[in-house]
């Protein structure tokens, strides 16, 4: 039996089908969790032939900085870390087996004018929200995700990943240098 990639509704069905799911993970974990720098959170959610990973930090632990870009030099940092973000086939490297593509990317931050709706830079303490959409043909074959935001982004000390998969829902935390969030049962 050979398997295709669902067309890209599948995927954004899926997409909200996972937001919904770490938005419960966020529920349970926001009165725990606040705007620790050096600290991404990560919401993996794997359902059918997509994997949706959901990623909030502080902008701080990517570029350096929690407000929009004031000099060339800052506006070039902003402009490499988001390039490196719509480029997630290359931040988050699915177990082969489960033979994923990148699929839609969604970065928000008001603070660097990202996201439909957002204007104008906040000042203080300022965030990243992203969405990271995979279609695979073999989700169920997924064992592992290997992470490299650590390389990617100098200000990034600790993972912390929730992550549903079809063998249950687990927790992990990576510390530098670790980079393979992996699960089963």
């Amino acid at each position: 039996m050979t398997l295709t990639p669902r067309p890209i509704t599948s995927v954004l069905f899926a997409s909200a089908f996972a937001l919904g799911l770490a938005l419960g993970f966020a529920g349970q974990a926001q009165a725990a969790a606040a705007h620790v720098h050096g600290q991404i959170r990560l919401d993996i959610a794997i359902e059918g032939p997509t994997v949706v990973i959901t990623m909030e930090t502080p902008l701080d632990s990517l570029i350096g900085f929690e407000r929009a870009p004031r000099t060339d030099a800052e506006k070039q940092t902003v402009d490499q870390a988001v390039a490196r973000l719509r480029n997630a086939g290359e931040l988050f490297r699915i177990d082969p087996a489960a033979n994923c593509k990148l699929g839609p990317v969604t970065l928000h931050s008001a603070a660097l004018g990202l996201g439909k709706g957002e204007e104008g830079a906040a000042e203080g303490h300022a965030d990243l929200d992203a969405s990271f959409a995979f279609n695979c043909t073999n989700t169920v074959a997924a064992k592992f995700i290997d992470v490299d935001l650590f390389d990617a982004f100098k200000g990034a000390r600790q993972i912390e990943a929730q992550i549903a998969a079809p063998q249950g829902q687990f927790k992990r935390t990576l510390r530098r240098p670790a980079t393979r969030l992996a699960w089963s049962k």
